[in-house]
């Protein structure tokens, strides 16, 4: 059993559904899905690549995305999904590393032949059409005899700190991701949609499988990203829509339902659920997009070593607004989801008592079979079944956890603990401060002191002594910032998420 016999299923009970739409227009049912699919895993293996051989895709949002994704898992071999925004040197070393060699391109990322690749296909292009085009009995090719502890999907972190590193993500671990979402994150029916205005190559992209498993519509925006008014005019044609989302791009939408005086109602028409993670919410963010676009938010907790499942918000969480802890629950991310076991622990990792701030661990089925070829960080990662997240976090009676920070983003000044998200939740509830990130830069003296970057709003006009007050107004003189920087932006991966890393090496750069 394979994540390639999740479209046999659907290909064989309801051959004629719709499957994936380019905007609002058709492009293939399921059975065209599976027939192009398994065409494609036809031609992978006459070109003579075999299972377990690595097929990179730098794409894009495009259709034929999923339908190369399939093909490739129908073939038995590995998929690369990697960022599209990389720099085609960058996605050269993840091809010499991962030894892919195929890949699939959209043209406006990779104009030039990539090297390392022995064949280089853009999705629109005469040759994908070959490639990809549908073979006459798609359920007569046999799909690759591999088990569910194969390596589907080779997930190239953002390599922030260095070179990235590859997590092999088997088909057991997505299949219990699938199933978990119809238990933990939201159900779905035959029929429902879900868009892809985030990236494929990343968590909006695994989602494609529990929405397969359900049979519901795979919908790629006509932009290929994120464009609000598209999106909430796409949601009002095809039917209510389901996405995942950073938070940026949840703050988009919700900027544009307001600026449009759309109701809640509304909303309601675009979108059935909006599952949100990848970067921090805001407690501030999260209550203004559930006041403009009501209850069809979900957030999870999850990392590319344990792709989408950790702890999750639910709907019900966030609509409990009478519950006595309520704003500490929104301010979190929930508690464990099915799949898996969530604890808190020191460096050795001895649980910490509930409240304690530690470092998040997860065992489970969804977790990585490990690093490719890097055996030392896999040992390092994953030690005893358990897999070290880097992440700091806390958790409550109930179960629920907080997330501090990453352990690398923690601040120590002066021996005290700083968590850079609490001196932003303070900061961005300063009318006026539209986004903030906190670092910290080396000191001779406290061995590092707190400084805030700081977007303001347009027309706001923001100054550090405005600032400082607010910060001492809420939270403990040690942790406000002892410099404020502003920017017109914050640098931000594809994800949405900030990068902290470039802040850090802005200020070793600049003389004090």
């Amino acid at each position: 059993m394979t994540l390639a016999h999740l479209l046999v299923r659907q290909a064989r009970q309801r051959p004629e559904s719709p499957a994936i739409l380019r905007g609002s227009a058709l492009h293939a049912t399921h059975g065209e899905w599976a027939a192009r699919s398994a065409g494609l895993a036809q031609r992978l293996r006459e070109a003579g690549l075999a299972e377990g051989d690595r097929v990179l895709l730098f794409a894009h949002n495009h259709p034929r995305y999923l339908e190369a994704l399939w093909g490739i898992w129908w073939a038995g071999m590995v998929a690369v999904p990697v960022n599209a925004k990389l720099h085609p040197r960058e996605v050269e070393w993840i091809v010499a590393n991962s030894g892919a060699r195929w890949g699939f391109v959209t043209a406006d990322v990779a104009p030039e032949p990539l090297g390392g690749l022995e064949r280089q296909v853009a999705l629109d292009s005469p040759d994908a059409d070959g490639l990809l085009a549908p073979t006459p009995d798609a359920l007569a090719v046999p799909v690759a005899g591999r088990q569910l502890g194969d390596v589907a999907w080779l997930f190239y972190t953002s390599g922030t700190t260095g070179r990235p590193k590859g997590v092999m993500l088997t088909h057991r671990n997505l299949m219990t991701m699938g199933l978990g979402y119809f238990v933990d994150v939201d159900p779905v029916a035959q029929g429902d949609a879900i868009a892809y205005a985030a990236p494929i190559s990343h968590g909006a992209g695994i989602y494609a499988i529990p929405h397969l498993m359900a049979g519901a519509r795979h919908v790629v925006p006509a932009s290929g990203g994120v464009d609000p008014a598209e999106l909430f005019a796409l949601g009002r044609e095809v039917g209510a829509l389901s996405l995942f989302a950073a938070p940026t791009i949840v703050g988009r939408l919700v900027d544009h339902a307001q600026a449009a005086g759309l109701s809640q109602d509304d909303c309601a028409h675009s979108f059935k659920t909006i599952v949100y993670g990848g970067a921090p919410m805001y407690v501030a963010d999260i209550q203004r997009a559930l006041r403009v676009m009501g209850p069809r938010f979900v957030q999870i907790y999850g990392q590319g070593e344990t792709p989408m499942t950790g702890t999750v918000l639910s709907r019900a969480d966030l609509a409990d607004t009478a519950h006595p802890r309520y704003l500490e629950r929104i301010a979190g991310v929930g508690v464990a989801q099915t799949p898996v076991r969530v604890r808190v622990t020191d460096s050795q990792g001895r649980d910490l008592p509930l409240g304690e701030v530690g470092e998040v661990l997860v065992q489970g089925d969804t977790v990585m079979a490990g690093y490719w070829q890097n055996p030392e960080a896999t040992a390092a990662a994953i030690q005893h079944g358990w897999l070290f997240t880097g992440d700091m976090g806390t958790l409550d009676a109930d179960g629920y956890l907080t997330l501090k920070d990453r352990s690398k983003d923690l601040i120590i000044s002066g021996g005290s603990n700083i968590y850079p998200r609490e001196v932003e939740e303070a900061l961005l509830t300063l009318a006026g401060v539209a986004e903030v990130a906190v670092v910290g830069q080396p000191d001779a003296e406290w061995g590092e002191n707190v400084v805030a970057f700081v977007v303001a709003q347009a027309g706001s006009a923001l100054d550090e002594a405005t600032l400082d007050a607010h910060c001492l107004a809420r939270i403990a003189r040690f942790k406000r910032p002892k410099r404020y920087v502003f920017v017109s932006n914050l640098p931000k991966n594809n994800y949405g998420k900030v990068l902290k890393t470039e802040l850090r090496q802005r200020l070793a750069d600049v003389p004090r």
